[in-house]
């Protein structure tokens, strides 16, 4: 199963592609889409969509992990994430890839084990789960990379597959 996590902004949209086989996770891309600061919104969504279209294009993901809204203090800058994020669930939409939505809470309790861990933490996670040297950079990208990785360990957990779930004695 590939995957690929997405980290929703305006400015920088994390994002990381992983492929899952069995209980290994192997990172096949992660980075960021930026935009270009004193632009339009219209102009910085539209660059949004057309770089999310093509990652989706070059990857082909069978499912899409993104971070669902958690707003702080300063709305906002959360309305425009707020729109960027449609933009983004647009174009996985139109690409036909199903989406799953995932909390902070969500991602770090299924990354480390933890919901309230911290940032350093998850990072540590990140780079033990997949096998690497270091935490992937910058931050927006290893998020993605996180976001991805709590969708791969929830996807085949027994809760997520249809029919009877119970345990047979036979």
């Amino acid at each position: 199963m590939r995957i690929l996590g997405i980290d929703p902004g305006v400015a920088t949209i994390g994002f990381g592609v992983v492929d899952k086989d069995r209980n290994r996770q192997v990172l096949v891309k992660c980075g960021v889409i930026t935009t270009p600061a004193h632009t339009q919104l219209s102009s910085r969504l539209e660059q949004i969509f057309r770089d999310m279209a093509d990652l989706l294009d070059i990857f082909k993901p069978d499912a899409v992990s993104i971070e669902e809204l958690f707003f702080n203090t300063n709305i906002t800058t959360g309305i425009a994430v707020a729109h960027a994020r449609g933009v983004i669930l647009l174009a996985c939409r139109l690409a036909g890839v199903e989406i799953f939505e995932y909390t902070p809470l969500q991602v770090k309790q299924s990354v480390v084990g933890y919901g309230r861990a911290e940032k350093k933490q998850v990072m540590d996670m990140v780079k033990r789960l997949c096998n690497l040297p270091a935490p992937p950079k910058p931050d927006d990208a290893a998020d993605a990379v996180a976001l991805a990785l709590c969708h791969a360990r929830s996807s085949t957990s027994l809760l997520n597959r249809g029919g009877n779930n119970e345990c047979s004695t036979t």
